[in-house]
Formats: C-alpha cells, structure tokens, sequence
C-alpha cells in the first residue's frame, strides 16, 4: 500500500525547485524526490508538479510514496545461534552470538559470519579481500549483537562508503564497573596499537581520531549500563576508550576489569552489546533500523545486579 501525504508549502521553501524542496521536506535524497515528480507521485495544488517547477509558499504539496520494497525474511538458526533478522536483495541483517568471528583470521579455527551464511545458501557480495567478501563492518568475537553484511555489490560500495563518511548510527549498550561522571559524555581520544602488547589497543597521541558518545541508562552500586554512539568506528574502541577513564567494561579481563566481579556475574567476556544499527538502504536511500536484544548472559549479569 502506498504511502499518501498532505503537506503545506512551508515559507522557508517557496521559490525552491520541486525536486529541492521535496528532499528537503521529507528527508529524501534528491534523486528520489525527483523520481515521484516525474511519475506523477507529486500535485502542487491538484496539478501535476515537474521536478523542475517551483514550490509557492502557501500551496498544498500531495504526495504518494511507495510501499518499501524490502520484504523481511526471518531465517532461524544459521550457526551457532546466529540469526537472521533481515535481508533482501542487497543486505543481510545477523544477530552475531558469542564466540563467532565475522570473517576468518589467522589462528582462528571457530565458527564465523561469512562461513555461516555461505552454510545456510545466503549469496554475498564477492567484493574485499578473498577472506571477508561482503564484510562492511565488524564485531569482536566476544561481542554479541547486530550488524550488516553486504549482498550485493552495489551494497557493499554503498555501506563501506556510509561507514567511511560516518552517515551510519551504531549505538552499543555496555555495563561498565563504576559510575562515569560526567554520566553523559564524549570521549575523544585517538587510538592505536599498544606500545608493547600488540593485541591489545590503547589510547597514544599519535593514534587516529576516535570519538565514542555516552550516557548512563541505569546505575547499579558496582556498575552503569551505558548506552553508547559511536562517531568513528576504531578497533576496540569501546573497550578502550572505557578503560582508559578507569571505568572498563565488566568481564573485560584484557582491559583491565575487576575479575572479582566478572566471576560473580559468571560472566567469561565483556558485557557489550551491539544494540541497534541504522543507515540509509543501498537501493532506495530510505533509513532502515534494526536492534537485538540482550542474549541470555548479559541480561542474567543485569538481573544480578539488580536483585542486589
């Protein structure tokens, strides 16, 4: 079913090409916008509007959007416990688990993204390194949640270039030890290798700009749930980040966590979850959402928290 508006010419775009003001009006991109013009998906005043005529302050605008075309297909158990929560033609949306790698490396021999998604049938693009075709983006091992996966080649140009231009909004929730004061926040502090143990990243002057935005969702007395955007998108860069405020996150034996606590909340890696992702659609530049939900032991170790 298509999707039909009634809008008033504001002020602020009287005079402005439709095409323009169309984009400008419902968040659309231009090409788009001028698509509706020139199929008759546009009436200024009851009349047909040309991509090229001119808004006039006052009018009414009457416009159809079609239906999406991204019909959602729930795949259950792919590997491991990985699900599917979305794809189409161009994109594969997973729910990553625990203990699974996106793409293979040396001296891993587990489970990963690109071999369960080949395992269930589910064609990705043949574009990047032999090793990560497809891979836009990823997660560490130990950190569980959401992420994208190109299908289509055009995907996979589309989504590198939306994560290199930052147009893609990842927000993570971590439980953090400690209370971060301020408890709404911007850290920004470059990134790089660890002087001295290479697998490990840290904080060094010389390192490439990282910036993490956070704010604290729920306090506990040993922890905060923190709800977290990141601007760029470094290696580690939550972790580290975190734990050079001394605030580390809960589990995160690498760097530098209590492992008191972490036996406590039996938890055996960090607590920190890819919570949502959006970004605009490869095919037709509409922004798409997705989320996951806490798996089972992150959500006990909160349970815990909170019962005390």
């Amino acid at each position: 079913m298509s999707d039909q508006r009634t809008l008033p010419v504001p002020d602020g775009l009287d005079g402005m090409r439709v095409d323009a003001g169309l984009a400008k009006l419902l968040g659309l991109s231009r090409t788009i916008a001028a698509g509706l013009a020139e199929n008759g998906g546009v009436l200024l005043d009851g009349q047909p509007a040309g991509k090229s005529d001119r808004l006039i302050a006052g009018s009414w605008l009457e416009i159809t959007l079609p239906e999406p075309e991204h019909p959602v297909v729930v795949v259950p158990a792919v590997v491991d416990g990985m699900v599917v929560l979305y794809q189409d033609d161009d994109i594969v949306v997973i729910d990553k688990p625990v203990g699974v790698a996106v793409h293979p490396s040396p001296g891993w021999t587990g489970p990963t993204v690109v071999a369960g998604l080949a395992g269930a049938g589910i064609r990705i693009a043949t574009s990047g390194a032999a090793e990560r075709q497809g891979v836009v983006h990823r997660l560490d091992v130990g950190t569980t949640g959401v992420m994208v996966v190109a299908k289509s080649e055009h995907a996979y140009s589309w989504l590198k270039r939306a994560f290199k231009e930052r147009t893609v909004e990842k927000r993570y929730h971590a439980l953090v030890q400690g209370h971060p004061d301020p408890s709404r926040g911007t850290i920004d502090a470059p990134i790089d290798r660890h002087p001295r143990q290479d697998y490990k990243f840290a904080v060094v002057a010389s390192g490439k700009p990282s910036v993490t935005h956070y704010e604290v969702l729920e306090a506990f007395r040993a922890a905060s749930l923190v709800d977290v955007k990141l601007e760029t998108g470094r290696t580690h860069q939550i972790r580290v980040h975190f734990s050079a405020l001394k605030h580390p996150c809960v589990g995160d034996l690498t760097y530098g966590a209590d492992p008191v606590l972490a036996k406590r909340l039996e938890l055996t890696r960090q607590w920190l979850h890819a919570r949502t992702l959006g970004f605009h659609h490869p095919a037709d530049e509409q922004w798409v959402e997705f989320s996951s939900d806490y798996p089972a032991d992150l959500q006990a170790a909160l349970d815990l928290l909170r019962a005390e």
